[in-house]
C-alpha cells in the first residue's frame, strides 16, 4: 500500500528520495554533487523511527540506515550500487508520485533478535544471529585501519574485538559545528575559527623554544602555539597562505588571543569540511596509549561504519517503541556520531556547558538494552534452577523445635518471617536459591542453622562455607554446643588440620556420619565428597566467586533421595539432586542487589535486632576533635573494653596525604596508650599471622587493634565496643557498613 505525500512519514522519505533521484539522473552524472548523504540519512531515519509506522516499514528504514553507513568513503561504483538499493527499498515503502518505474526491492529483514526472519532457502534466524555475533568478535588486527602494532595498544586497554570498540563510549562531546570570526572568539571558551596563515616559525619564551603561527580572517588575528613539536614536520605540513580550520580553548597572552596545541584541518578552496573533526558534534574518547584523538576518532568511526549495523539488541521492537527508545545499532551509531547535540543540564542545576548524557536518548537506549539483557539472563537462570530436580524436604522438624527451646531468647518477628520463607522454599521439589540479608547481630546464623537442622532431620547433610578460617571457627564454636545436645555431629574443615584429622573428617563427610560440615574454600576441594548434601549455606556471599559457590553446590546428593528413597531414572542410573542454597550477607552490596532485584535470588530481609540489642551510635569528628576521641577510647579501655582503629592505607604514601596504619600503630602505642597493648593487622601479613592476631584480640590479649580493611569480614568480639575509622571519606559505603 502506498503512503500519501502528506503524512509525516512520507514527507521524511520524500526528503531522502530527492537527492537520490538527482544523483541517479543521466546514468549517475550528478553523483559527485551530493554531499553528506550519510548524515542526512541518519537524521531522517531517526525521525522516521520515532513515528508510529508499521513493523515492515521499521525494517525498511533500518535497512536504509545500514545502506548509507560509510557511504562517503565508497568508490563511485559502490555509491551507485548503494543508491540503487536504497531506491528499491523506497519503492516498496511506496511514496506516491515520486517513484513510478523503480526496480523490484530486495528485503533483508529487521535487526532485532525477536524480528529476524529467515528467507526462503536462506539460513535460519539463529544462524544469522550467530553470524552477526561472529562478525562483531572480529579481532581488531583484522579491522580496517588497524594493524598488529595498534591492535596491541588497544589490547593493553582491554579492547580486542570490534564489539569492544563499539562499547568504548566517548567521555564527552565538543560542539564544533559553528565557525566563528576571530573577533567573536570568547576567552576561556572552546571555539572553532578559520583563517589564513600569516606568519609562522620558532620563537623563544625565556629559555624555552616553541613553534608559533598567526592566522587571520579579516576580523582579527589568532596565535597558535606548540610546545611539543617536530620542526621538519611543521615546515613540511604548513605553508604561508594556507587556510586552516582550528579548534581549542581560547586564551589571551600579551593582549592577543591564542590557542595552545589546537586541533587543525588544512582547508583548500572547494574542499568539503571534514565531518569527523569539524563541522560536527565531535566525540572525545578516553586516552588509549599514545594514539592521538584524531586517529582514534577515525579508527572508531570506521569500526562503527562496518560493525554497528551488525549488532543485535536484546529488546523486542514493541518494547522499544513503547518506551520511545532506539535500537541498539542506532544507539551505538548515534553515541559515536551524534546527529543532534546531547542535552545540556539546566544552568541553575550546575550546568556550565557539559552535556547531560544521563537523559540523552542514545545513552538511555544503551542502558536499557544492557539492563534488559541482564534481567533476561537472570530470569532464565532462575527458570533453569526451578527446572532442576531438588529435594522436597519435610519442614516439620522436632530438632528445630528443640533448638528453639534451648535458645535464651525468642526469635524476632523478622527471623520468623525469614524462616517461613525458607521452609516454603525447602518444601518445593526444585532447589531453593535464597539470600538472607540482615545487619550484624540480627540473627542470620540462627535462622540458617534451623534450616540446616531441617535438612539433617531429612537424612541429608548441610555445609556452611565462610570466607576466612577464623569466621568458620566462630560458626563452629557458636553451633557446636547446641549440635551436641541435639545429637548432631559437626566438623570444622580448615587448612590447619593434621593429615590424620583431615582424613578422619573427609571419611565422616563421605560416609554421612558428619551431619554438618563447616569450613572455608577447603570444602570445595576435589577430595571432599559428601554422602547426601542437601543444604549449602554461604556466609558473606560477596566474598565468594560464582564458580566457588557453584562448586560447593555441585557436591550434591549424587542420587540419594530423602529418607532413603531411590531416585533412579532407570536401573543403574542415579538422578542427581541439586541441594538447596542459602546465602547470607550483612551488606546489600551492588552485586547482591543485581542478583536479587533482577530475579536470580529470592531475598529474605531480617530488619530488626533481637531484644536488648542497642543500636550502634555513629559520630563524625573533625581533626580538632581527636583528643575527645582518644578520651572516649581511654574510658572504654578503663572498663576492660577493647577498641578497633581502622586506616585506609598500610604505609605512608607520597601520592596520598593520609595517616597510615603502620606509623599510627607505633605512635598510638608509644605516645597515646602506653599502658595498653596495641597491635597491627593488615592484608600483607600471612594468613597464619593474621589468624593469630585476631585470636589474640578475641581472647583479650590485645586491647587496641590497629587495622586496614582486612577486618571488613571480621569475627565476633562482643568486648570490642568502639571502632574509630580514620579518613572515613576514603571508604565505600559497603566497607563502612561492614
Amino acid at each position: 500500500m502506498e503512503s500519501t505525500a502528506t503524512d509525516p512519514f512520507s514527507k521524511i522519505i520524500s526528503t531522502l528520495l530527492k537527492p537520490l533521484i538527482f544523483a541517479s539522473k543521466d546514468n549517475f552524472a550528478h553523483l559527485s554533487a551530493i554531499k553528506n548523504i550519510e548524515l542526512l540519512t541518519q537524521n531522517l531515519c531517526h525521525q522516521a523511527l520515532r513515528l508510529s509506522i508499521s513493523d515492515s516499514n521499521i525494517g525498511r528504514v533500518r535497512e536504509l540506515q545500514g545502506i548509507f553507513v560509510g557511504f562517503d568513503s565508497l568508490t563511485v561504483e559502490g555509491k551507485r550500487d548503494k543508491i540503487t538499493k536504497a531506491m528499491d527499498i523506497i519503492k516498496e515503502i511506496g511514496v506516491r508520485g515520486l517513484l513510478q518505474n523503480a526496480s523490484p526491492v530486495k528485503t533483508f529483514g529487521d535487526r532485532s533478535i525477536g524480528g529476524l526472519a529467515s528467507k526462503a532457502g536462506s539460513s535460519s534466524p539463529i544462524e544469522e544471529i550467530k553470524a552477526r555475533f561472529s562478525r562483531l568478535l572480529t579481532p581488531l588486527r583484522a579491522a580496517k585501519g588497524i594493524g598488529p602494532k595498534l591492535a596491541e595498544v588497544f589490547r593493553k586497554k582491554g579492547l580486542e574485538t570490534a564489539e569492544d570498540i563499539l562499547y568504548w563510549l566517548p567521555i564527552r562531546y565538543e560542539d564544533r559545528r559553528k565557525i566563528k570570526k576571530i573577533s567573536q572568539l570568547r576567552f576561556g571558551a572552546k571555539e572553532v575559527a578559520s583563517g589564513e596563515i600569516m606568519v609562522m616559525g620558532e620563537a623563544f619564551y625565556g629559555r624555552r623554544k616553541i613553534f608559533e603561527m598567526s592566522i587571520g580572517d579579516g576580523s582579527g588575528f589568532l596565535r597558535l602555539k606548540w610546545f611539543n613539536y617536530k620542526l621538519p614536520f611543521m615546515k613540511r605540513r604548513y605553508k604561508i597562505g594556507q587556510r586552516l580550520i582550528v579548534y581549542g580553548e581560547i586564551g589571551i597572552f600579551g593582549g592577543q588571543k591564542d590557542i595552545i596545541h589546537p586541533d587543525i584541518e588544512i582547508f583548500e578552496e572547494g574542499d568539503e569540511l571534514d565531518s569527523i573533526h569539524f563541522n560536527a558534534i565531535v566525540p572525545i574518547y578516553s586516552q588509549i596509549g599514545n594514539i592521538h584523538q584524531k586517529t582514534l576518532r577515525k579508527i572508531i568511526r570506521n569500526i562503527v561504519h562496518e560493525y554497528a549495523s551488525r549488532s543485535i539488541g536484546s529488546v523486542p521492537l514493541n518494547i522499544l517503541k513503547h518506551y520511545d527508545l532506539l535500537e541498539l545499532s542506532d544507539a551505538l551509531a548515534e553515541v559515536h556520531m551524534p546527529s543532534q547535540i546531547p542535552p545540556h543540564p539546566p544552568l541553575e542545576k550546575g550546568g556550565g556547558g557539559d552535556f547531560n548524557l544521563r537523559n540523552w536518548l542514545p545513552h538511555k537506549s544503551l542502558v536499557f538494552d544492557e539492563l534488559f539483557c541482564l534481567e533476561m539472563g537472570l530470569a532464565l537462570k532462575k527458570g533453569n534452577t526451578e527446572k532442576q530436580k531438588g529435594i522436597a524436604f519435610n519442614t516439620v522438624s522436632k530438632m528445630a523445635d528443640n533448638f528453639a527451646k534451648m535458645l535464651p531468647f525468642k526469635l524476632t518477628a523478622a527471623q520468623d518471617r525469614a524462616l517461613s520463607e525458607i521452609k516454603r522454599d525447602m518444601a518445593m521439589p526444585h532447589p531453593m536459591n535464597r539470600l538472607i540479608q540482615g545487619d550484624v547481630g540480627s540473627g542470620k546464623t540462627v535462622v540458617a542453622f534451623i534450616a540446616s537442622l531441617i535438612a539433617i532431620e531429612n537424612n541429608c547433610q548441610s555445609a556452611i562455607m565462610a570466607p576466612t578460617e577464623i569466621l568458620a571457627e566462630q560458626h563452629y564454636l557458636n553451633i557446636h554446643g547446641y549440635a551436641e545436645s541435639l545429637g548432631i555431629k559437626v566438623a570444622l574443615l580448615t587448612s590447619n588440620l593434621t593429615k590424620a584429622e583431615r582424613t578422619a573428617i573427609l571419611d565422616g563427610i563421605k560416609n554421612g556420619k558428619i551431619n554438618l560440615a563447616i569450613g572455608t574454600h577447603a570444602l570445595i576441594q576435589e577430595d571432599v565428597e559428601f554422602n547426601k548434601l542437601g543444604l549449602v549455606i554461604v556466609d558473606e556471599q560477596h566474598r565468594f566467586g560464582v564458580v566457588q559457590r557453584a562448586l560447593l553446590k555441585k557436591k550434591g546428593t549424587g542420587g540419594q533421595g530423602v529418607e532413603g528413597k531411590d531416585t533412579r531414572l532407570s536401573p543403574g542410573i542415579l538422578e542427581p539432586l541439586t541441594p538447596d542454597v542459602l546465602v547470607m550477607t550483612a551488606t546489600p552490596i551492588p552485586r547482591t542487589l543485581a542478583m536479587t532485584v533482577y530475579g536470580d535470588l529470592d531475598v529474605s530481609v531480617i530488619d530488626e535486632l533481637p531484644p536488648g540489642r542497642k543500636p550502634v551510635k555513629t559520630k563524625v569528628y573533625r581533626e580538632r576533635g581527636r583528643n575527645e576521641v582518644y578520651k572516649i577510647i581511654k574510658d572504654e579501655l578503663a572498663q576492660g573494653r577493647q577498641v578497633y582503629i581502622v586506616y585506609p592505607i598500610i604505609e605512608e604514601s607520597e601520592e596520598l596525604d593520609l595517616r597510615d596504619a603502620t606509623k599510627m600503630s607505633e605512635h598510638l602505642q608509644k605516645d597515646i596508650f602506653p599502658n595498653y597493648k596495641v597491635n597491627l593487622l593488615h592484608g600483607r601479613m600471612k594468613s597464619e599471622e593474621k589468624e593469630a592476631i585476631m585470636k589474640a584480640f578475641k581472647s583479650q590479649q590485645i586491647n587496641i587493634l590497629v587495622s586496614t580493611t582486612v577486618i571488613e569480614v571480621g569475627i565476633d568480639v562482643p568486648n570490642a565496643t568502639v571502632m574509630v575509622i580514620e579518613h572515613a571519606e576514603r571508604f565505600g559505603l559497603s566497607q563502612l557498613h561492614q
